[in-house]
């Protein structure tokens, strides 16, 4: 056997090799983040989360599930005349949702026809809980060693019902962007946007993050996550924001 067969049979061998380490079939992540203070301000701040990605041959699908609780000593007045407020425990902020991304990959990899859906369930919102179904066409734009970016867009369905047991529910356009940057071996800068336009309302939501990596499996993440809604009562804000930093473990 020729010497150049030999080598060209090494140099398969090994890209086949290295195209695997990189190209995993599943991953996910954990984030968790804890804040307790205790003395003249006593608050208890839980941030947890779960992310998900699955690459197949036909199929790239994306699964989010996360949750926030927050705790605070408040005073409440009793309304009765020479009585003191009394500081008491109250849950301030409850919310969680979970949302999966299936994509089916055409001819074109990187042309995708997707299915979308998501729930979400705030207790302090304008809404009891609201949901989400959408289906369409997905690209990855680009994808190198390091910058992705690939968007979503279709239409689906929304059904939510708001604090006075009101029902609402029509048609919707969803769009999504995702784009990533590897600014070096440990850091990497994430900005997730998405929209959902109805004639009752439009929900928005945008989470930029930057997180920095401790160990093999450990990081440390920064993030800004806005979420907003056209269409709230007179005694609600249309946006609410969160700023938390957090601990990221990647199991695989």
């Amino acid at each position: 056997m020729k010497m150049s067969t030999i080598c060209a049979a090494i140099a398969c061998v090994v890209s086949a090799t290295a195209a695997a380490e990189e190209q995993k079939p599943f991953t996910m992540d954990g984030e968790f983040g804890l804040i307790v203070t205790t003395g003249n301000t006593d608050t208890t701040s839980v941030k947890g989360k779960l992310s998900a990605h699955q690459e197949l041959d036909k199929w790239s699908n994306d699964f989010i599930a996360e949750g926030l609780y927050k705790k605070d000593e408040v005073l409440v007045d009793s309304g009765e005349v020479g009585v003191d407020p009394v500081e008491t425990s109250q849950t301030t902020a409850q919310k969680w949702f979970v949302s999966g991304q299936g994509n089916y990959k055409l001819e074109n990899p990187d042309h995708r026809i997707f299915g979308f859906a998501s729930y979400e369930d705030d207790r302090f919102s304008n809404f009891d809980f609201q949901s989400t179904i959408a289906a369409g066409w997905n690209q990855k734009v680009w994808s190198d060693e390091t910058s992705s970016f690939e968007y979503s867009i279709g239409p689906g369905y929304s059904y939510a019902k708001d604090n006075n047991d009101q029902t609402i529910s029509g048609m919707i356009i969803r769009g999504a962007l995702d784009y990533q940057w590897k600014i070096s071996d440990t850091a990497t800068f994430k900005q997730l946007l998405s929209t959902e336009v109805g004639d009752d309302n439009t929900k928005s939501k945008s989470e930029t993050s930057l997180s920095a990596q401790i160990n093999g499996s450990l990081s440390m993440k920064f993030s800004i996550t806005l979420d907003h809604n056209s269409d709230v009562a007179d005694n609600r804000d249309n946006l609410d924001t969160q700023t938390a930093v957090t601990l990221v473990y990647t199991f695989f």
